[in-house]
């Protein structure tokens, strides 16, 4: 799951400083996010390509593989995070980051604030978005990406 955040993160948001090294990542993956967080896996030919964590009714991290994205796993994961949390959803994602926030935004989800970046370890500014099921839009009918979801949690206990 680190791997696959490290070149996410790397391709997604080149211009944004990183605040953490690769090994505090790693750590902070096998310590924090799969024992804590709720975590799914999107696994292709048997390789991580995609990762889902929530915390609490927070999705707190979705990254997708570079090669994946606009296949339909991103589609996938939105779908499985409001599943698993029907009564609603926050996130966050950084202001520069224009196609995440298109992402979300078709996936009903709205911006409920924007912060100059004091709050976060990047320092980067940043927008919170929310979502509620009353203001859920339709799904779109897409091609199924060729991927599954696995449980995090369940695989690494």
């Amino acid at each position: 799951m680190a791997d696959v955040w490290l070149r996410s993160f790397a391709a997604a948001l080149p211009t944004v400083r990183r605040a953490h090294s690769d090994d505090e990542v790693q750590n902070w993956f096998s310590y924090v996010v799969v024992p804590q967080y709720e975590s799914w896996v999107a696994v292709a030919d048997g390789t991580a390509i995609g990762l889902l964590a929530l915390d609490g009714d927070e999705l707190d991290q979705l990254y997708l593989d570079p090669a994946w994205r606009g296949r339909g796993v991103g589609d996938r994961f939105i779908e499985l995070a409001k599943q698993r949390r029907p009564t609603g959803l926050e996130l966050w994602t950084f202001q520069v980051n224009g196609p995440a926030q298109r992402f979300y935004e078709r996936h009903g989800f709205t911006a409920a604030e924007r912060t100059d970046g004091l709050r976060n370890e990047e320092y980067e500014p940043d927008v919170r978005y929310t979502w509620q099921p009353q203001a859920q839009a339709p799904a779109h009918d897409q091609s199924p990406a060729r991927a599954s979801l696995t449980d995090a949690s369940s695989r690494f206990q």
